[in-house]
């Protein structure tokens, strides 16, 4: 894997990583023109894709059928610098008929525990807890 940043103008540099071209910015505070998301922002989608991603490929194994799956984060960030993750807070939900609750939190644990390499990576920094929403009511 490689990856590489072009500075643009300002704080706008053009990130390039495995043939995939976006902008990244800083926030308007600290010189940016919001032209693209911000770096720590990035890490929280990539925690959230890597789960995403386990979860979705270790239920279809499963058998279990979801009809809506979505993964977000909550964060929260030291005061000083450098301003970095003190907590993150994984939110899993599902929507669907019949979900099996304990397969859903097997393969959640899966993802956390044995094959996330995001989650792997912040863990031994960061507090990483997790919420599980089936049917917008949440289970654990």
């Amino acid at each position: 894997m490689e990856s590489k940043v072009v500075w643009q103008e300002g704080m706008a540099f053009e990130a390039h990583l495995d043939g995939f071209n976006f902008a990244i910015d800083a926030d308007e505070n600290f010189g940016g023109q919001n032209k693209g998301p911000r770096p720590k922002g990035l890490t929280l989608i990539s925690l959230a894709g890597c789960t995403a991603m386990d979860v979705i490929s270790i239920l279809k194994k499963m058998r279990v059928q979801v009809e809506h799956f979505e993964v977000g984060t909550e964060s929260k960030l030291t005061g000083e610098h450098p301003k970095k993750f003190t907590d993150i807070v994984v939110i899993y939900k599902f929507r669907g008929k019949d979900l099996p609750l304990d397969k859903i939190q097997h393969a959640v644990e899966l993802s956390m525990e044995n094959y996330c390499g995001v989650s792997a990576t912040l863990k031994p920094v960061v507090n990483i807890s997790r919420k599980i929403f089936i049917n917008d009511k949440e289970v654990s």
